[in-house]
């Protein structure tokens, strides 16, 4: 392949990763914000912004999940510009379908299937670092979720217990200011964690290339550009996610709120710190999880945590299967043109899910509305049949007036008349 095509494909793979830092940033900025618009702690807008300026500093705080992702998942010695693309394909696509659905699912999880997919498609499956694999991603997206419902539970179960004599519109207000503090340390936590995967990507395709060496840091321009992707797709908002994680697992309280951020950020912080490539989906999910289990009287939609836990199984062999796709699909239409072919397809595909999405448009103006809507008479019947239950058909009917009351009533008014006639 000549320079010129090197340095166009350069150009398209890290246009592609930033696309994928984007996406990442809206799927997920209801893992930071989704409790706090709940709860009316913040207004929607508002707390997108908040999250979008926090995420963008977040992102040069840390580079440990950088070099994981660059060189801690697959032999980066063997890999090439049109594989990287490929399993970017995996990532985008996976980001855009949940997102559609509503689904909370891991934006790591994706990138990393794809990429390890499309690996396994173009050199079999010894170049791939399963010890890495294990240890750095798979091991710790079992363990998060369990280990986010226990500290948040008992940090709840502490919250209530300790605010039991206060009383509720005291609470409310002095923990929708709380919520902002411990919504804005998730932010910052997340910007730590998410926006590292694409700089790794890109890093990744510069040494693929050769324009770095194999043992380079993350060049400056690759940490900004990445910090000011994911705060801009954070920004826009992925109001279909932050709907099922705000309204669809558990009304929240204000102290649920606060109890399941505080948790979310503690978790995402230490596992940034030893390099994990944690899902803040999985820890968010499960904090806001723990903070229903440790509430008495609270309700867990399990219905709806069980699509979430499905969605989190198939994650990476889903990116992995289109990573590969795409692999075999540059490889059938051959040099150069494969790779164009599949940004194009990535392309087509993205449009046709963003003009579905807009026939049941989710936004900042009914993010906060009932998740369950009251049921009407046609719905109550149609269960009651299905159950073979008559006694649940208990429609209400509205409450007629007492036709006494209402004969005197006019029996008055034909007395008036004739007094005046």
């Amino acid at each position: 392949m000549d320079y010129a095509n090197v340095s166009i494909l350069l150009v398209l793979v890290v246009a592609t990763a930033l696309a994928f830092d984007f996406t990442n940033g809206f799927h997920d900025s209801g893992n930071a914000m989704a409790t706090s618009i709940a709860t009316r702690a913040l207004k929607p807008k508002a707390a997108v912004g908040l999250s979008a300026s926090l995420n963008l500093v977040g992102a040069f705080l840390s580079l440990t999940v950088a070099a994981t992702i660059a060189t801690g998942i697959v032999d980066s010695g063997v890999v090439t510009l049109e594989v990287v693309l490929a399993g970017l394909v995996g990532g985008i696509m996976w980001n855009l379908i949940t997102w559609y659905f509503g689904i909370p699912s891991s934006s790591s999880h994706a990138l990393v299937g794809g990429i390890v997919g499309a690996v396994i498609a173009a050199f079999g499956t010894s170049d791939v670092n399963w010890e890495g694999l294990f240890s750095k991603v798979l091991f710790p997206a079992l363990i998060a979720p369990i280990v986010a419902i226990a500290v948040a539970s008992i940090g709840t179960w502490l919250v209530v217990r300790i605010t039991r004599d206060v009383k509720d519109k005291t609470n409310d207000r002095m923990f929708r200011w709380g919520q902002i503090g411990s919504a804005s340390l998730v932010s910052l936590a997340h910007g730590t964690n998410d926006a590292q995967k694409s700089m790794g990507i890109i890093l990744l395709a510069l040494i693929a290339s050769g324009v770095v060496p194999g043992d380079s840091s993350v060049p400056f321009w690759v940490v900004l550009s990445c910090a000011l992707a994911m705060a801009l797709g954070t920004y826009i908002g992925g109001w279909r996610v932050i709907r099922t994680l705000g309204k669809g697992l558990v009304e929240l309280s204000s102290r649920q709120g606060m109890a399941a951020e505080t948790s979310s950020a503690a978790i995402i912080l230490v596992s940034s710190h030893f390099g994990f490539s944690l899902s803040t989906t999985h820890v968010a999910t499960g904090s806001i999880m723990g903070s229903g289990v440790g509430m008495k009287g609270a309700k867990v939609r399990w219905s709806v945590a069980g699509r979430m836990f499905g969605a989190w199984l198939i994650t990476v062999p889903c990116a992995a299967m289109v990573g590969a796709v795409a692999v075999l699909i540059e490889k059938g239409v051959g040099d150069p043109a494969g790779p164009y072919v599949i940004f194009a397809l990535l392309v087509a595909g993205s449009t046709f899910i963003f003009l579905r999405s807009r026939r049941t448009t989710v936004d900042s103006k009914n993010v906060n509305d009932d998740w369950e809507s009251p049921a009407d008479n046609e719905s109550v019947v149609a269960h009651s049949v299905a159950a073979h239950n008559p006694q649940l058909m208990r429609i209400k009917s509205k409450p007629r007036k007492k036709k006494g009351k209402q004969n005197h009533k006019n029996k008055h008014k034909k007395h008036k008349k004739s007094e005046k006639g």
